[in-house]
């Protein structure tokens, strides 16, 4: 059964509007929880996506060695250290600190896992933010890889009983480990695999690659944009940071219908897929990176309201 993209009028809809008289609140609070010794990168690259979606607020969790450098290269961006272990990666303690945070500054969405490693004490930090902390989450690299090391079952129960929507946007090898497949089995049937994902773990799944599947596991739309030049290293990780973006704009303003996790996701791949063919068409395939990916994002936007 062949896949269809999303309509660029649908992707329009939902678009959360600017007004007159709307103020940073009005367009959401993410807090992105990200980052260990030697991965700085990948906690700016979603803080970046976050800020470049329209969200009126970033703050990044990050661990307490590489807050500072976050700081320093997102300044429109907060940042919340946390305790690290010895390794740089979070330490379970560090939960409550977030869960506070949360509550007293009304985050609206979370975007977790980019560049937080498997680390035993990374794992527990995740599960425990995902299983406490009451907002939505988009959920990513290692914190996917985190969910595969547990029963795809108990995984699923949980985040049904959180009560608060998961989108989940594995790469093919991501999801071939959640999933207990081989990677070239999952990329042999990705529709499938997307459904199946969605399905197993009660949220929306994002199957990143060539024409990216999103899919509620009845519904399955893919996404037209986007080509060779976002095969590189952290670019997954400004999608991450623009999914969640959308989503607290949407949350936040109250000017969304529908399914709102699935939109934000159709239409963050849609964009992120669109600034890099605009990234790609100026800087080459080649010569693009990951780093460029959140400036070009403004074509993206125009490209969708043309």
């Amino acid at each position: 059964m062949s896949v269809k993209p999303l309509g660029k009028a649908e992707l329009r809809a939902a678009l959360v509007a600017r007004e007159a008289g709307d103020h940073k609140g009005t367009f959401g609070h993410v807090l992105v929880v990200a980052g260990s010794r030697g991965m700085a990168g990948a906690a700016i690259l979603a803080a970046r996506g976050a800020l470049r979606s329209g969200a009126g607020l970033v703050t990044v969790a990050a661990p307490s060695g590489v807050a500072p450098v976050v700081a320093g290269a997102v300044p429109a961006a907060l940042t919340l250290a946390l305790p690290e272990n010895s390794a740089g990666a979070f330490r379970p303690d560090g939960i409550e600190r977030v869960k506070e945070f949360a509550k007293e500054r009304r985050v609206t969405a979370i975007a977790i896992g980019p560049g937080v490693t498997t680390h035993a004490d990374a794992a527990k930090f995740v599960l425990l933010a995902l299983s406490n902390i009451p907002a939505p989450a988009v959920v990513d690299a290692d914190a996917l890889n985190i969910l595969a090391q547990q029963e795809i079952d108990g995984i699923g129960q949980m985040i049904k009983s959180r009560r608060q929507p998961c989108v989940f946007t594995p790469h093919p090898a991501e999801a071939a480990r959640l999933l207990g497949m081989k990677k070239a089995e999952v990329e042999s049937q990705r529709q499938k695999c997307a459904e199946k994902l969605a399905r197993s773990l009660g949220g929306i799944a994002l199957l990143k690659g060539s024409k990216t599947l999103i899919s509620t596991g009845a519904r399955t739309v893919s996404n037209p944009t986007g080509g060779p030049g976002l095969a590189k290293g952290g670019t997954g990780d400004v999608l991450t940071g623009l999914i969640a973006g959308l989503w607290a704009q949407a949350l936040a303003s109250g000017r969304a219908s529908g399914d709102v996790p699935f939109q934000a996701a159709a239409l963050g791949a849609w964009l992120h897929g669109a600034a890099g063919d605009a990234a790609e068409k100026e800087l080459t395939a080649w010569a693009m990176t990951a780093a460029d990916l959140p400036d070009y994002l403004p074509h993206a936007f125009k490209a969708l309201c043309a």
